[in-house]
């Protein structure tokens, strides 16, 4: 089933310009998939859809196979595009993006893996980044504004 709605997922997103999750909940539900927005931000994560912006400015989801080096370069330049400003409280590393971009943000720092990071929670314009450790942190924040500098 799982593979079914993720084949669907491609289908649904090659053929509109998808948004946000509830966007794309709604246009599964309409296909005859019941689908919660947890299931779709399940499995956007899993399927590691980015977000690209459109000729209108837009963001939209894509789905690509790329090789993993230029995946790397592609969540980098999401980083670049959406952010703002980033700190450290405590474990966790708190990012502001651009408003709008922080779910396609928290989706490029769990696609890059980095060991450090143990998840990230997202809202409009502020994702939260756990951390394994405070030192690690501190770390990582240095590592993700070498990543956006380097552009």
């Amino acid at each position: 089933m799982k593979k079914n709605r993720h084949d669907k997922i491609i289908e649904i997103i090659n053929a509109n310009e998808v948004e946000t999750q509830d966007q794309l909940a709604t246009l599964l539900k309409n296909a005859g998939y019941d689908v919660t927005q947890a299931t779709v931000s399940r499995d956007i994560r899993q399927m590691k859809l980015t977000k690209q912006v459109t000729p209108e400015g837009k963001q939209k989801y894509v789905y690509t196979t790329a090789d993993p080096e230029a995946m790397h370069d592609k969540y980098v330049h999401v980083l670049r595009a959406g952010f703002v400003s980033a700190d450290v409280a405590g474990n966790l590393l708190v990012i502001r993006t651009v408003s709008g971009m922080a779910m396609a943000l928290a989706t490029a720092v769990d696609a890059l893996e980095m060991p450090e990071v143990v998840g990230c929670i997202a809202g409009d314009d502020t994702i939260f980044v756990a951390i394994k450790t405070i030192e690690e942190a501190t770390t990582v924040l240095k590592n993700f504004k070498a990543m956006i500098d380097r552009g």
